[in-house]
């Protein structure tokens, strides 16, 4: 019984593919049928740690050679126990540097890229289509929400970077997929309407099957009951 009505559902008309905004942006947060995620919110994480990697370098790098170089300029007159202690004593001190920096970079980098990229993509997600309007405006929220501490004059001046950061990065991307030959927003609405295809097919195919197997077991049953019959009216 428990098998009858689990097996039920297999049975209903397959929901056809998020027809509004907001069906569109659940979808980001549910896995398919192999248990993945989208592939916009596959790119956000992947964006997220790629920024997190290049913010860690970009601050860690020059930091690291800069308390390297303080350090040597530092300890002419300190006494080591030879040149590899002098030299490995160099190294942990641009290390700590390289990570106490790059750490400081690569959150704000990693945050910066994830916000940015969550509301682009939301908004490409929710109209179900790319702009460059929409890069912009995440680039303007982005700087926005990092530069809001600093009052209205930075509020203002982060609006500036952040459009003007988004505008090019949105090109860049546009760019990149129309040399792929479609759009992210493009290629999703083929696959779902490529899946729903394929669901409605093999649903009619069972449906049919399903009506076959009742229409067989209908004339198998009615079978003896007409010779019964044909018999009772010979007597």
């Amino acid at each position: 019984m428990a098998e009858g009505v689990g097996a039920a559902p297999q049975f209903g008309r397959p929901a056809p593919p998020p027809q509004t905004g907001w069906e569109r942006l659940r979808e980001l947060l549910r896995r398919d049928e192999r248990q993945q995620y989208p592939e916009e919110t596959v790119n956000i994480l992947k964006s997220a740690f790629t920024g997190g990697v290049v913010g860690w370098m970009y601050g860690g790098l020059p930091a690291f050679y800069q308390a390297r170089k303080a350090f040597i300029e530092r300890s002419h007159g300190e006494l080591f126990h030879n040149r590899a202690d002098a030299v490995q004593s160099a190294h942990r001190a641009g290390l700590r540097s390289f990570l106490r920096y790059g750490w400081r970079w690569s959150w704000r980098v990693a945050a910066f890229v994830t916000i940015f990229n969550t509301v682009s993509t939301g908004l490409s997600v929710y109209r179900n289509k790319t702009t460059i309007s929409h890069f912009a405006s995440a680039g303007a929220f982005t700087g926005a929400l990092f530069r809001m501490h600093l009052g209205l004059q930075g509020l203002a001046g982060g609006v500036v970077f952040g459009t003007v950061f988004g505008i090019p990065a949105g090109g860049l991307l546009m760019m990149m997929q129309k040399l792929a030959g479609e759009t992210l927003q493009e290629k999703r609405n083929r696959e779902r309407r490529e899946l729903y295809e394929q669901k409605l097919a093999e649903w009619q195919s069972r449906l049919s099957v399903t009506e076959v197997l009742g229409q067989t077991e209908s004339n198998t049953q009615g079978g003896p009951e007409v010779e019964r019959a044909r018999e009772s009216r010979s007597y």
